[in-house]
């Protein structure tokens, strides 16, 4: 019993001490096992070390040499660059010495130049002293005597010259006045006549408010650009409130622009295709207000047997003015006036009456010609059949023919009384219409072009390009030949803007 108790308590005790000494030898081997590794590591780490120390060794040893070489380089250079500006500075050090044995020598010269003139002047002045002493012997005149008699005698030549001058700077004020006075005449009848054309060449369109001159531009222009191209007008669209401005030589045009923008503003539908229909539906109305006119003012006078070309040409005069005065009304007054005078004076007042209804009616043509009003209208007279006296009355009723009939005198008479204006004013404006229409003429000769419509005052010039004649890459081509020929063929101020418009059109309708 004794000894298994014994056996139960030290069993125990002699586990518990075998535990503690195998967890000591344990930790005792891993103790050793750390320190191996932990010298392995440092060994490791010195060799890894050493070779670095060799790495930044050897790049040290290859910058320093390679810094080295870049300071040789370096230094070559600037010895090469030393040794030029040496070599530069030698040169310009001989160039002085030379310049410097040049500049002693040519003040040697000067120096002796000197002397020499010293000598001269000396031996000229001795001379000069003798001859004044001869000239004072033989004249008899001492040196006062003789500066008053020379005084005396410019004083009298500069009388002389001075009246002259006089009288020449009087001559140049009579006649420097004179073209002075016809500059100021000119002038102002050319400002004159710059008002009128203003007056009878622009229109203004009221708008409900400034919004609307946006919806008349359109997105990126089209609108106004559809609506200029369709009726051959300058559209201005400036800060003026509520307003806009037409403008266009053509009167007709210019009335089918204005009556179809105001519609389009009392509309509200703007936008090309619509512009296009309105477009299109004005010229056919005011087509046939040309003709109504005609027709009214022939009724009003009582003249008959007049053919339709005769009545559109005498309508066309509606929209058209001259100095203020339309000349639609001016024919119809001269024709009245002439109507009175005749019976007056005993001529044949139908015929009188007729000749001065017609009298302008060169204006109202549609063709283009070289010809003025009153010639264009003779031969639209012939060719209407009208009587030999009313052709001739036509014809000479500004005097470029010679009056051969009492009727023609009288249309006249009726024409001056009517328009009451100087006769040297009266083919100003259409002088600068004329302009205008051969500016068109010139453009519309070559094959291609549809139509051109000259704007801003003959400034510009648009043409429509047919696109089927023309392809795209003949376009600029075709603008250089029209410029070309308005060089050659017109006179005009300034210069003139040519803008080819070539579109493609395809319509189809959907069934």
């Amino acid at each position: 019993m004794n000894r298994a108790r014994i056996l139960f308590i030290v069993l125990p005790v002699f586990g518990i001490v075998l535990g503690w000494i195998i967890r000591w030898l344990y930790a005792r081997f891993q103790l050793s096992a750390s320190e191996q590794k932990a010298e392995r590591v440092k060994q490791d780490a010195i060799k890894e070390a050493e070779a670095q120390k060799k790495e930044i060794l050897l790049e040290a040893k290859d910058q320093l040499i390679r810094e080295r070489n870049q300071q040789e380089r370096e230094n070559r250079d600037r010895r090469s660059e030393i040794q030029r500006y040496e070599s530069r500075v030698n040169k310009k050090e001989e160039l002085l010495d030379k310049r410097s044995m040049e500049f002693d020598k040519k003040e040697k010269e000067y120096e002796e130049r000197v002397n020499s003139m010293k000598k001269r002047e000396q031996l000229i002045a001795q001379q000069e002293e003798t001859y004044r002493q001869e000239l004072e012997r033989l004249s008899g005149l001492s040196v006062q005597e003789a500066k008053k008699l020379i005084i005396k005698n410019l004083e009298n030549d500069a009388r002389h010259d001075a009246q002259v001058l006089l009288n020449k700077i009087e001559q140049d004020a009579q006649l420097s006045a004179e073209k002075k006075a016809q500059e100021i005449l000119v002038s102002t009848i050319q400002r004159i006549a710059t008002e009128t054309t203003s007056d009878i060449t622009v229109a203004t369109v009221s708008l409900p408010s400034d919004e609307m001159k946006g919806r008349i531009i359109g997105r990126e222009g089209r609108n106004i650009r559809t609506l200029e191209t369709l009726t051959g007008v300058d559209i201005i669209i400036d800060d003026t409130p509520e307003a806009v401005v037409i403008s266009c030589f053509d009167p007709v045009r210019k009335e089918i622009a204005k009556q179809a923008l105001e519609r389009l503003v009392t509309d509200g539908r703007i936008h090309p295709a619509r512009i296009e229909e309105i477009v299109q539906k004005v010229t056919r109305e005011i087509q046939q207000k040309i003709y109504e006119e005609g027709e009214k003012v022939l009724f009003e006078l009582g003249i008959h047997n007049m053919n339709q070309e005769g009545v559109r040409a005498l309508g066309r005069l509606y929209f058209r003015t001259s100095y203020g005065q339309n000349v639609l009304t001016h024919s119809k007054e001269v024709a009245e006036i002439a109507s009175l005078l005749a019976a007056e004076v005993g001529a044949n007042k139908e015929l009188a009456k007729r000749a001065a209804l017609l009298h302008d009616i060169g204006k109202g043509a549609e063709n283009d010609s070289d010809q003025n009003h009153a010639e264009v209208g003779a031969e639209m007279a012939r060719k209407m059949g009208e009587n030999a006296s009313v052709i001739n009355a036509i014809a000479a009723h500004h005097n470029d023919v010679e009056a051969t009939t009492l009727e023609a005198v009288i249309v006249q008479i009726a024409d001056a009384i009517s328009a009451a204006r100087p006769g040297a004013r009266r083919e100003t404006v259409d002088n600068y219409v004329k302009r205008l229409e051969n500016l068109e003429e010139t453009a519309e000769k070559f094959t291609g072009v549809e139509k051109a419509y000259a704007i801003q005052a003959g400034r510009e010039l648009r043409i429509l390009v047919n696109n089927e004649k023309i392809p795209d890459g003949e376009v600029k081509e075709l603008a250089q030949k029209i410029a070309k020929q308005i060089e050659s063929d017109l006179r005009y101020p300034g210069r003139i803007k040519l803008t080819m418009i070539r579109e493609t059109r395809i319509v189809e309708y959907a069934r």
